[in-house]
């Protein structure tokens, strides 16, 4: 899995340089402009909404008074069992705002994965509007099963993040989950081009993912830079993902369906 995830970064890497020698910059831009204007937006408004349900939550069913009536160990735990909790919900609209985009940008990113392996391998896939909505349907699908499988963890991790002390793990645990549903969307792009159905491509990605949660590691890490990680993330996890399939130690295994 760490050669997986090893081979996920370095092809942001080479992300960068194939969009600079392609000139495919206005396909980075503009999904990108659209989607750091969402995120702000979407942040700012679920940041302030869950610290209410938080507070709401601990005050009603008697956590919050019983805590602070306690030593100041108690109070500390309170305060940090917060921040986890809000942590974790944090993750949660994440994941829920990444896939809405997932699912309304998914004609764009099929069409720069393709384009994106058109370049590389010199494949040719004419354009066929069928085969164009069939992409797009596939790339909601994939979204959909995504947000709720990842939801269905997160919650898990959300109700493990309550426990005093063994809470405080989950966020790395609920980042790992992320990290892994998102580059699995992205690689998925490549598999439907490789005739692998939908379950095929999810039993491949299922053994390998250590080229998915490199993907939505490196994605994630971008949004540590203000504006323009933002802005450039979408478009790079997609050439990326497309990238990282076609590295030596991962190319023979996406070539050939899953039995």
């Amino acid at each position: 899995m760490l050669k997986e995830i090893i081979i996920a970064v370095q092809s942001y890497f080479q992300a960068h340089r194939f969009i600079s020698e392609n000139k495919l910059w206005k396909w980075i831009l503009i999904p990108g402009i659209v989607y750091a204007i969402l995120f702000v937006a979407g942040i700012y408004l679920f940041w302030e909404s869950s610290a209410f349900v938080i507070d709401f939550l601990l005050t009603k069913t008697g956590v919050k008074s019983w805590l602070q009536k306690g030593t100041s160990l108690l109070k500390f735990l309170l305060v940090f069992g917060q921040i986890v909790v809000h942590i974790i919900l944090m993750v949660l609209y994440f994941s829920w705002f990444k896939y809405l985009f997932l699912i309304v940008g998914s004609p764009v990113f099929a069409w720069l994965s393709e384009k994106t392996e058109t370049l590389i391998t010199g494949s040719d896939y004419p354009f066929r509007f069928r085969q164009f909505v069939k992409d797009a349907l596939r790339g909601t699908g994939i979204a959909l099963r995504n947000t709720l499988w990842q939801t269905v963890y997160s919650v898990s991790v959300f109700f493990l993040a309550l426990i005093p002390v063994v809470g405080w793990a989950t966020p790395v645990l609920a980042l790992f989950i992320e990290c892994y549903y998102f580059g699995f969307s992205m690689l998925d792009y490549t598999s439907e081009r490789k005739g692998l159905t939908t379950s095929q491509s999810i039993h491949y990605i299922g053994n390998h993912k250590g080229l998915a949660i490199g993907n939505g590691l490196v994605f994630y890490l971008l949004h540590l830079i203000p504006l323009v990680g933002w802005v450039m993330a979408p478009g790079y996890a997609v050439i990326a993902a497309t990238l990282s399939l076609q590295q030596e130690n991962a190319d023979h295994l996406i070539v050939q369906k899953v039995a």
